[in-house]
């Protein structure tokens, strides 16, 4: 049997970007990758102006300090730090946090739990932030309804939570035909942005000396009793950083370089620094400065830009939700979800009902028990900081393994931007009692949720296989006593090929007749977002009667047996689907007393497995050529 190495490339999957024009690709990247950070003017030099000074005294030295912050953040963190290094750390073209984990994960010869460990907990993080995020951005800009008319501040929570209604309904829809309007609108708000900030800077041009570093320095150095709190706000102007990084495969490095160097890091930098002269020459606009500087006749269209532009952002947050929730499943981190594809040409874009739910059950639940964005203001930013935290322990593996960096160099960059990145975690700390607890929270269940399949799978496959037969012997066995044999193919699903699959055992023992061909399919997942055709499978044949395949899928995609097996044709293997079952083994899990499982972790991970997927479902195998065959299994 020849190899299926040897396939052409009919259907070619390559990872990165989408072969589009430079210019479409930098619009989108706009829309999508920096809508989150580019929301960030309405509300996170506010909360760094209430946290420095409260809404009493205030001194020229307090903005000047708090905008240069606010500016060398934005330069350190989101310019050096992602821009220049973090992007060149792709995993064939793809980005995000577990992309990365499979990226070191595949380079480390030794301590790979370490690098799973890191993952796990960056992904947790990330979950976290993609529920307060919606819930913080929305709900600020529609806040500014209270300066159109203070009688409509008890409308912003109900507003707020029918536009989250709104966007979260729409999902199931996909997101293909609202993204083309993602980027001109992003564009639009840039540039207000921009000629805003512009227009008030000079209002008192002095404000450009918060562009000296000396500042922001000397604002720390002489206010050490506020300006831990001060920074913990101030990071909050860089909060979706990290989407520059997640949404690498969709746009590309270049775009997304473009898109922040030229439109939105301007734009964020005249927006602040206007917002910063504006307050100079009117102190008692501290109250929202970014609505406030805002001429009367544009406060309305403002809002309604604002308002889009939340949505928009969110909108990044949740598909990236849905997107780290695929790679969690392939990568066997989580249970197998429903994966709803919403788009016929756009592989990316799918919908995950679940995570969607969850999703929108704890925004709504953030929206109603915080009731003001100043409030949430204080949850959202310590998830972001450790996730950019874990990111900077990664690159650090990916500088010495991948990039062959002199260690001293790696080691250096990293201390640097792992300095920055604890300062700003630490910071974030401080506001546990006042909110920050939500994030942490959020991570720590998903961290638990993860850990439990993580325990339960590993305790699972070590019964399964005490109880299974090496597949050489019984392979051996029927060649010598060969039973019956009836007419067609057989194919076995199993995740350990060197054991005979449970499906197959039984099918003997019950039916005690052989299929004339038999297949033992095992499903793999690369460490890279997607496999070629000709990488697609492996196949080795064992004897006359039986084969071993070997399918591999990327983490980013979704996999699809017939369609993987239909290549084989092209090297002489007679596969027909009508000829051919699939025997999936439905496994069910029952509690034993001597597991080394906690009650509770059990009864989890019961739960978990038992709102998986169906693996005909998952694996895109139609319904009437599978026989499934039920076992059960104590663990």
């Amino acid at each position: 049997m020849a190899n299926l190495t040897d396939i052409p490339d009919l259907e070619e999957e390559p990872g990165g970007p989408p072969k589009e024009s430079f210019r479409l690709l930098l619009l989108g990247a706009l829309g999508v990758v920096c809508g989150d950070i580019g929301t960030s003017p309405i509300y996170a030099f506010r909360e760094a102006l209430h946290a420095g000074v409260g809404h009493d005294a205030l001194e020229r030295e307090d903005i000047f300090g708090v905008i240069s912050l606010i500016f060398w953040a934005l330069m350190l963190v989101v310019t050096i730090k992602y821009i220049i290094f973090v992007l060149r750390a792709d995993n064939n073209g793809e980005g995000g946090i577990l992309s990365l984990m499979a990226l070191v994960h595949e380079h480390v010869r030794k301590r790979k739990k370490w690098a799973l460990a890191l993952g796990v907990v960056g992904s947790s993080l990330f979950f976290g932030d993609s529920v307060i995020m919606p819930a913080m951005s929305v709900l600020s800009a529609i806040e500014g309804l209270e300066i159109v008319a203070p009688d409509l501040e008890a409308f912003i929570v109900p507003a707020t939570v029918g536009v989250l209604l709104l966007l979260f309904s729409m999902q199931r829809f996909g997101t293909t035909r609202m993204s083309v309007v993602f980027g001109p609108v992003m564009l639009v708000w840039f540039l207000a942005l921009g000629i805003l900030g512009a227009w008030h800077i000079f209002d008192d041009m002095s404000i450009l000396a918060a562009l000296q570093p000396w500042y922001g320095a000397s604002y720390v150095i002489y206010n050490p009793s506020i300006a831990f709190v001060v920074i913990g706000a101030v990071f909050l102007a860089v909060t979706g950083a990290e989407a520059l990084y997640a949404d690498l495969g969709h746009f590309g490095r270049n775009p997304i370089i473009a898109a922040w160097l030229v439109i939105a890091f301007p734009c964020l930098v005249l927006n602040y620094f206007g917002q910063g002269a504006f307050i100079l020459t009117n102190g008692e606009a501290m109250a929202n400065p970014f609505y406030q500087m805002v001429p009367e006749w544009a406060l309305v269209p403002m809002i309604i830009l604002a308002t889009l532009a939340t949505v928009i952002a969110s909108q990044a947050v949740i598909t990236g939700a849905f997107s780290m929730a695929r790679q969690a499943v392939q990568l066997n981190i989580l249970p197998r979800l429903e994966i709803l594809h919403t788009s016929a040409t756009t592989p990316g874009q799918i919908y995950v009902p679940r995570v969607n739910f969850i999703l929108a059950a704890l925004v709504l639940l953030l929206v109603i028990g915080f009731g003001r964005s100043s409030r949430l203001a204080s949850a959202y930013g310590i998830a972001v900081a450790g996730n950019m935290l874990v990111t900077t322990l990664l690159l650090f593996i990916v500088m010495l393994r991948i990039w062959k960096w002199n260690i001293i160099i790696a080691f250096a960059l990293t201390l640097a931007f792992s300095i920055v990145d604890l300062l700003f975690f630490s910071a974030n700390l401080l506001k546990i009692r006042e909110g920050a607890w939500v994030s942490i929270g959020l991570a720590a269940l998903m961290g638990i949720l993860v850990w439990t399949w993580l325990r339960g799978s590993r305790n699972l496959f070590r019964k399964t296989r005490k109880n299974e037969v090496a597949l050489d012997l019984i392979v051996e066995k029927l060649l010598a006593d060969e039973p019956p044999l009836i007419p067609g193919t057989a194919i076995f699903l199993t995740g350990d090929p060197e054991r005979v699959p449970t499906a197959l055992m039984h099918s003997l023992k019950h039916y005690k007749v052989l299929h004339e061909h038999n297949v033992i399919l095992t499903v793999r997942t690369a460490s890279r977002p997607r496999v070629r055709n000709k990488d697609r499978a492996r196949v080795s044949q064992i004897n006359k009667r039986f084969m071993l395949v070997t399918l591999r899928f990327g983490f980013m995609e979704q996999p699809n047996i017939p369609r993987a097996l239909g290549l084989c044709r092209q090297l002489g293997w007679k596969f027909d689907m009508m000829t051919t079952s699939f025997f999936v083994s439905r496994r069910s899990i029952k509690s034993s007393p001597k597991s080394d499982m906690p009650h509770w972790q059990r009864k989890l991970f019961f739960t978990m497995a038992g709102s998986a997927m169906d693996a005909t479902q998952y694996f895109q195998i139609p319904t009437d050529r599978v026989i499934e065959i039920g076992t059960q299994v104590v663990v």
